[in-house]
C-alpha cells in the first residue's frame, strides 16, 4: 500500500470533490483527507489517497480525462514533510504594485503679437434719432506687445499626478496542516460526558474540536467516534451475529445513525444532508462519522476488510457529505 498526494488547480469548487474522488475510487484508492482552498488563480485542492503502488499510473490517467482541471500533480506521501501546494500564489508578487505611467509635457504656446490699436476713432454723424441707441465709445487699453527680437513668452501647465492604485490584498500562500496522532488524553476524558448525553453529543465534540491541536482534530474526532461506535454495539447488538456490509448498514448502521442526524443509504453510500460537525468552512469533520461507523460495524461485518472514506463535503463546496464504504 502506498499514499499519493494529488495537488491539483480548478477554475472552480462546485463538485470538484466529487469528481476528483470518484476517480480515486475508481483506480482502487481510499481517501485519507482533503483540502480545499481559495486562490487568486483557482481553487486549489489537496487530497490524500491510500491504495496499491501500481495503480499510480491508472490515477493519473484518469485525473488527465477530467478537463475541468487546469492542471495535477500526484506525487507519494512523505510523513512529516509538510509539501506546498505547486500552484499557490506567491505572497511576494501580491504585494507588487506597477508604478503610475509617465506624465506627459504638454508643447509650449508661442505668444502671438497683438496688433495696435488705432489711436483716433473717425466721427460718426447721428441723427438725434439714432443717437438715443448708440452707446458712447470707449477707447480699449492697449495690451501688452512683444518687442521686436524679444524671445516669445511660454506658458507651463503642470499636470496633476494620477492618483495612487489602491493596494493589493495580499493572498496567503497555500499550507498544508502536518496531520498528527489524536489526543488520547483528550478523547478519553470526554469519553464518559459521551456517553451520558448521547445522542446529544454534537456539542461536546464540537468542544473537542475546539481543544485539540488542529493537525489532531480529524484523528481525534474519529477516535472518539470509535469509541462511542464500539460502546454502542456492545450495548445494544452484542448478541448480532455476522452479515454482510449492506445488510448490516440496513440494520444497525442507518438506524443508530438517523438517531443523530438525517441520512439516506444507497449503493454503499451514506448520504448526509445537513451534517452538524461539518459548518465551518474548509473543516471537514467527516472523519466522526467513518470512525463511529468502524467501530459500530466492524464487529458485525464478516469480512474483515472494512473500508470507509470521505466522497465529498458539504464544508468544502458540496451540497452534502457523502461517505463511500467497502468490505
Amino acid at each position: 500500500m502506498i499514499e499519493l498526494e494529488i495537488q491539483a488547480l480548478a477554475l472552480s469548487r462546485e463538485g470538484l470533490l466529487i469528481d476528483v474522488g470518484r476517480c480515486a475510487a475508481a483506480c482502487g484508492f481510499a481517501l485519507v483527507r482533503q483540502r480545499l482552498a481559495d486562490d487568486r488563480h483557482g481553487v486549489l485542492l489537496t487530497m490524500v489517497v491510500r491504495g496499491l503502488a501500481r495503480k499510480q499510473r491508472s490515477l493519473e490517467a484518469a485525473l488527465e480525462k477530467l478537463e475541468r482541471l487546469v492542471s495535477f500533480e500526484v506525487s507519494p506521501v512523505v510523513e512529516g514533510q509538510a509539501k506546498p501546494h505547486f500552484a499557490a500564489s506567491r505572497s511576494v508578487a501580491a504585494h507588487y504594485v506597477p508604478p503610475p505611467p509617465p506624465a506627459e509635457t504638454p508643447k509650449p504656446v508661442e505668444s502671438k503679437p497683438v496688433p495696435k490699436a488705432p489711436d483716433a476713432v473717425p466721427q460718426v454723424r447721428q441723427t438725434p434719432a439714432a443717437a438715443e441707441f448708440v452707446q458712447p465709445f470707449v477707447k480699449p487699453q492697449p495690451l501688452l506687445q512683444t518687442e521686436p527680437g524679444a524671445e516669445p513668452e511660454f506658458v507651463f501647465m503642470r499636470t496633476p499626478a494620477p492618483a495612487p492604485s489602491a493596494p493589493v490584498a495580499p493572498v496567503e500562500p497555500f499550507k498544508e496542516v502536518r496531520q498528527l496522532d489524536a489526543d488520547q488524553a483528550a478523547v478519553e476524558k470526554l469519553l464518559p460526558k459521551l456517553m451520558g448525553d448521547y445522542p446529544q453529543i454534537f456539542p461536546l465534540l464540537k468542544k473537542l474540536e475546539q481543544s485539540v491541536e488542529e493537525g489532531a482534530r480529524e484523528s481525534s474526532l474519529s477516535l472518539a467516534g470509535q469509541r462511542i461506535g464500539t460502546w454502542l454495539f456492545e450495548r445494544n447488538h452484542a448478541a448480532t451475529s455476522k452479515m454482510a456490509l449492506d445488510e448490516a448498514m440496513q440494520r444497525i448502521g442507518v438506524p443508530a445513525l438517523r438517531a443523530l442526524t438525517d441520512v439516506d443509504y444507497s449503493a454503499n453510500q451514506l448520504h448526509t444532508r445537513h451534517s452538524p460537525l461539518c459548518t465551518d468552512e474548509g473543516r471537514s469533520n467527516c472523519m466522526f462519522f467513518s470512525g463511529y461507523l468502524e467501530g459500530l460495524l466492524g464487529p458485525a461485518v464478516a469480512s474483515q476488510g472494512l473500508s470507509i472514506f470521505a466522497v465529498c463535503c458539504r464544508s468544502c463546496g458540496a451540497n452534502e457529505c457523502v461517505l463511500a464504504m467497502m468490505d
